[in-house]
């Protein structure tokens, strides 16, 4: 007779013979998710759904709707586009395949071979996958020594792998194996192609774009949103790390083990001044600019960047003066509220939009206008004596953000405004197949500069993030391609930099912690990483708004 194990799930227990696939177990589950289940979580770990249970446990699944279910899809799917290419053009044929950056819902890839690429082989690349997908082909994993792998890697001609594992402490590595073709990926896999039914791909540029799902529509592919200006930006970021010889994480190590990491960070910090200056300039050259709005997601280095906009403007005659909107924040008690009935202050309707034309359009006159303060302690505006009258060479630089928004300054003349986009976009990736998402680095300068700074825990900065995310998304991504110029504040080596001040506070994290496996997942991820001296980076740098240390 079969031994029999209790699986709890949500309060109930349940018996099923030991060394069931959570696949299986999942099925009798599936009606209390909203969408497709992806992964299990037993006892607060993550276990792929080609596992099985080998003794007594608590269950809960993560589906599609789920930050870590989501991310196993778009993980799975990417080994699929690969299998495929590799199917359709010949894996003697390809010099490169890589998935370079995010452009919303998709992935921007590129491609390089003996076959050009074109609209025709793409399409075939497609129907490929769809074959995959109705075959329902399995997705294996198998675990390999790290000498084993790192030979295979070389030997298959995937140095970016042999590089990134040459600085790995695990002794083991887990490879996915798809009809044949074997590759590491980072994370959680689904168990088959059967679970990714929802793709798009077409050829864009000079290389191909994956489109999926979004999270909150798992299964709906949405249709592409061209953001060229984003496109751009991303691009710039991706040349200058393949000027700095750096576009990967064991490159990156490479350049920190040899000793080169000096020269790096002066060559990122000379980059990022370059930029600054060219903005300066556009803005300086246009002739009529007298309001500079700033705005960008959380932890995009917002307040050096201005700073920094600032001395450039200075530099070439002008005299700019910094307009926090939060200053123009409604009091309390007339805050809108969302609905679970609280305060909602990243809503436009926070904002005293008409107190805020009002008083930027007088400046506009020539008038002197008392600017106000924000006390967050008591909820109110203040009145200290902000005296401010416009000359000709004066320029507000505005941060906030709303500050793409029209609407927040419906009243100012068009020509008198610079809309300034600033988000990291990091475009080093784990290996060419394994992607570094943008929110991450975000989500590690944040918790760094709230413990170091603001007395907040990491576990209140984890609980908060989604929300933020959230803000982000309906109030600041939609504007973004209405910006006259993006500046995209990642640096190349900040992980390194960020590694030794993040990752004792996410040992803190405790298994009771709502944010628990986030943690655990950045803990694994900054594995990757050999840490720098942070002594070198600039006083002036965009890391030292969370690091400490900055001038600013």
């Amino acid at each position: 007779m079969a031994q029999m194990i209790k699986i709890t799930h949500r309060g109930k227990e349940y018996e099923y013979p030991a060394h069931t696939k959570y696949a299986d177990i999942a099925k009798d589950f599936q009606s209390e998710y909203k969408a497709a289940i992806i992964l299990a979580e037993a006892d607060h770990k993550y276990r792929e759904l080609f596992h099985t249970a080998d003794c007594d446990c608590t269950v809960e699944f993560q589906d599609l709707t789920s930050t870590a279910g989501h991310k196993s899809y778009k993980r799975s799917a990417s080994l699929l586009m690969i299998k495929a290419f590799y199917d359709v053009v010949g894996m003697d044929n390809i010099e490169k395949l890589s998935i370079d950056f995010s452009i919303g819902a998709a992935y921007y890839c590129s491609y390089s071979g003996k076959l050009p690429l074109t609209d025709k082989l793409v399409s075939e690349v497609k129907t490929r996958m769809i074959q995959l997908v109705n075959e329902d082909a399995p997705i294996q994993k198998s675990v390999y020594s790290l000498d084993k792998i790192r030979k295979k890697f070389h030997e298959t001609g995937m140095y970016d792998k042999e590089k990134l594992f040459r600085y790995r402490r695990s002794d083991k590595v887990n490879i996915y194996t798809l009809g044949g073709y074997q590759d590491y990926f980072y994370g959680h896999m689904v168990p088959s192609c059967g679970y990714i039914k929802y793709f798009d791909l077409f050829k864009y540029d000079e290389g191909i774009m994956l489109q999926l799902p979004e999270r909150k529509e798992p299964t709906v592919v949405p249709a592409f949103k061209d953001s060229p200006k984003l496109f751009s930006t991303m691009r710039e970021a991706s040349k200058w790390g393949q000027m700095m010889e750096i576009n990967t994480v064991g490159a990156l190590n490479e350049a920190i083990a040899d000793g080169r990491m000096k020269d790096v960070i002066l060559v990122q910090e000379a980059l990022m001044e370059a930029k600054i200056a060219e903005i300066a300039r556009d803005i300086v050259e246009r002739g009529n600019v007298r309001f500079v709005m700033i705005a960008g997601p959380s932890s995009s280095g917002k307040t050096t960047f201005s700073h920094r906009l600032s001395i450039e403007l200075r530099a070439h005659g002008m005299k700019p003066h910094p307009i926090e909107i939060d200053n123009y924040f409604k009091n309390r008690e007339d805050t809108p509220k969302d609905e679970n009935g609280n305060y909602d202050f990243e809503c436009l309707e926070a904002i005293d939009v008409e107190g805020f034309n009002k008083d930027m359009t007088r400046l506009l006159s020539g008038e002197t206008v008392e600017l106000p303060r924000f006390n967050f302690k008591t909820g109110a505006r203040e009145y200290k004596g902000d005296y401010l009258k416009m000359g000709s060479s004066d320029v507000l630089v505005c941060e906030g953000i709303h500050g793409l928004n029209d609407e927040l300054s419906h009243s100012l003349p068009k020509e008198s405004k610079y809309k300034i986009y600033i988000s990291a976009l990091t475009t080093l990736n784990v290996d060419e197949h394994n992607r570094v998402p943008t929110t991450d680095g975000r989500l590690m300068r944040r918790m760094v500069r709230d413990y170091y700074t603001r007395g907040s825990s990491i576990s209140r900065t984890l609980s908060m993030w989604s929300s933020v995310r959230r803000g982000e998304e309906k109030y600041i991504f939609p504007f973004q391609e209405s910006a006259d110029a993006m500046f995209n504040s990642a640096h190349i080596y900040e992980i390194a930099a960020l590694k030794p001040y993040v990752e004792p506070l996410l040992f803190g994290v405790t298994e009771e912690d709502p944010g628990y496996q986030e943690a655990k997942r950045l803990l694994k991820f900054l594995q990757y990483f050999l840490s720098i001296d942070t002594a070198r980076i600039p006083q002036n740098s965009i890391i030292r708004e969370f690091i400490g240390g900055s001038i600013f």
